[in-house]
């Protein structure tokens, strides 16, 4: 269901992360819903593909990369900027991967895994985004996924937990960096949004605590759609005055 005007983005152009798939794909989805390009980075071309062509519209690009180191992550939205041909206009960045683990036996690689395309990609994105002339003139937006398991503590997510803190640190001090070149940079921070992430954690608890999970959450799991309305919100002019915030998007999750 479209909840913005349809003409809301045109001739405007996104980057967005993570987009084969999940909550990137749905974002994805609603920017090219109200007339915006779409460039969608992620792991998997021919997942890519599949974004391409459920979005509305024509124009839009896709270029797959791995977002887990710094370094390459920057050479990637470089090369998306390029691909443009005229500036870009905001970001979205969902790539990341979930997991749940105790940590005592939490070793280097995972860490590396979780930290990765959450941050160090996060990073590498923001150095790109930095270079003068990256956005159009009168500046742009970023927003980043965070989580509530940033905020609150849950067994076996102290990893993903500590990617997702960073997060909020990134986006305070980035906010102030970026602000001369009017660039606004928030971040939503999620509850529990039913997508393949969700259900590949969810297979490894029983009935019981599925349930017990979902009643953390007053109105129930969320949808990629939920995160893609407030991804819009923040992408657009409506935001003008929000930066260095997070936006709680979790179904009541943080209230109790």
């Amino acid at each position: 269901m479209r909840h913005f005007d349809k003409q809301l983005f045109n001739d405007k152009t996104f980057i967005v992360t993570g987009a084969s798939s999940g909550i990137g794909r749905g974002v994805a989805q609603a920017i090219a819903e109200v007339g915006g390009r779409v460039i969608a980075l992620g792991r998997n071309q021919d997942r890519l593909t599949e974004t391409l062509d459920q979005l509305d519209g024509s124009g839009h690009l896709s270029l797959a990369g791995d977002m887990s180191s710094a370094d390459v992550a920057f050479e990637l939205v470089k090369t998306a900027r390029g691909l443009a041909n005229i500036g870009i206009d905001g970001i979205f960045h969902s790539a990341g991967i979930a997991s749940v683990k105790p940590v005592r036996m939490t070793k280097a690689k995972h860490i590396e895994d979780i930290m990765g395309a959450s941050l160090l990609g996060a990073l590498g994105l923001a150095r790109a985004a930095a270079a003068r002339g990256f956005f159009n003139d009168g500046g742009g937006s970023i927003a980043f996924m965070s989580s509530v398991a940033g905020e609150r503590g849950q067994v076996g997510m102290s990893a993903y937990g500590a990617s997702r803190s960073a997060i909020s640190g990134l986006v305070k001090s980035l906010a102030f960096e970026l602000s001369p070149q009017q660039i606004r940079v928030n971040s939503i921070t999620a509850g529990a949004v039913e997508t393949e992430m969700h259900d590949q954690i969810s297979r490894g608890m029983d009935e019981n605590s599925i349930t017990d999970y979902r009643n953390k959450h007053p109105l129930g799991f969320g949808t990629p759609q939920d995160i893609a309305n407030a991804a819009v919100f923040l992408l657009s002019p409506a935001s003008r005055w929000v930066t260095g915030t997070s936006m709680l998007v979790d179904g009541g999750y943080m209230a109790k």
